[in-house]
């Protein structure tokens, strides 16, 4: 059985040191000093940056939930890698003071994986499962009636002496988080009370988040280096940290103090091989496959992949997204097809 991941809802991590070593005091968590926090990820909803409407309506569910004294209804977060799903579900326990358990969906290969999670739930407690469309379909429907009667069936035994268990569970909320919320099945998606899709992030955000997490890194930046690495980023968070995380390496070698300037930024830029577009090597790698294997397309995902040596989920879940966002190629029933916005990027003469 996989084992239990619990986190306290209403405690933050001061340091490093692991929370079950004995004897190791600890001060009170200031929840609003930003400057002790190396975390780049945010604790608490009113940190949390862009995502504004679906934030807004999370505070009023919170809010609402508290002045009843109620159990918060399951909350389904679907939306692109690396927006913020698991930002703003490990957010909700700690706005509501309650502890929260955390599962991969993938990791839950059978019912009996799920067990500990369901009996350790506390009451009001949140059950975080992330990837959730990945579960399998024995889970699911041993997950159902968790959700719906707060109880689960346990079978024990085998042919005429088998009998079934009935154990009552304490009321507790489930948050679901999944990059692909096509596949999850209608009888699962119905089972979520709340529902909300996370979006990319405008340029505007992203500066406010790489001006923030600079200062987390006890490192500064210049407001240019910051509209630089903020339009390089694809629209994502987690994009512009990884940058800012390998600036500041260039920073701390190439600046006395240590800080980011547009000059370092773009120098830090052009070693990692993102463009300014935001493209990154193996972004700019697929667009000349198919303008020079397949001379501009159409191509089927299967022959790209084949070509570039890579499987066709990396391509489709990793590569194509953006480019696609970034009207730089099409899907058309015959294929992948590179646009005059494709031609006109790489520099290749339009055909």
């Amino acid at each position: 059985m996989p084992r239990e991941s619990v986190i306290r809802g209403d405690e933050l991590p001061e340091d490093d040191r692991p929370p079950s070593a004995p004897d190791v005091p600890r001060a009170p968590a200031d929840l609003d000093d930003d400057s002790h926090d190396a975390a780049l990820r945010p604790q608490r909803l009113e940190q949390v940056i862009g995502q504004r409407k679906v934030v807004e309506r999370v505070r009023i569910m919170l809010d609402a939930t508290l002045k009843r004294g109620d159990v918060l209804g399951h909350l389904l977060l679907d939306g692109p890698p690396g927006i913020g799903k698991t930002t703003i579900a490990m957010a909700i326990p700690r706005e509501l003071g309650v502890d929260c358990q955390i599962a991969a969906g993938p990791a839950l290969a059978a019912p009996k994986d799920l067990l500990p999670y369901l009996t350790n739930a506390t009451h009001g407690s949140v059950l975080f499962i992330d990837e959730i469309h990945r579960l399998p379909a024995a889970v699911e429907e041993f997950l159902y009636p968790a959700m719906e009667d707060f109880r689960i069936d346990i079978p024990v035994g085998d042919g005429l002496n088998a009998r079934t268990i009935n154990v009552q569970l304490k009321p507790f909320t489930v948050i679901g988080a999944t990059t692909r919320a096509g596949m999850l099945t209608a009888p699962m998606r119905d089972r979520f009370v709340n529902r909300e899709h996370l979006d990319f992030y405008g340029p505007d955000d992203l500066q406010e988040i790489v001006r923030r997490n600079a200062k987390k890194l006890r490192t500064s930046v210049t407001d240019e280096a910051a509209v630089e690495i903020a339009r390089r980023s694809q629209g994502t968070p987690r994009k512009a940290n990884n940058i800012l995380l390998r600036t500041r390496d260039f920073a701390t070698l190439r600046h006395p103090e240590g800080q980011i300037t547009t000059a370092i930024a773009r120098e830090a830029l052009a070693m990692l091989e993102i463009d300014g577009l935001g493209l990154e090597h193996q972004d700019r790698r697929y667009l000349e496959t198919i303008l020079s294997v397949f001379a501009g397309g159409p191509a089927g995902l299967q022959a790209i992949a084949h070509s570039m040596s890579l499987s066709p989920d990396s391509l489709e879940d990793d590569i194509e997204p953006f480019l696609l966002r970034s009207g730089l190629i099409q899907r058309t029933p015959r294929g992948r097809v590179v646009t005059p916005a494709g031609y006109e990027h790489l520099g290749w003469p339009a055909r």
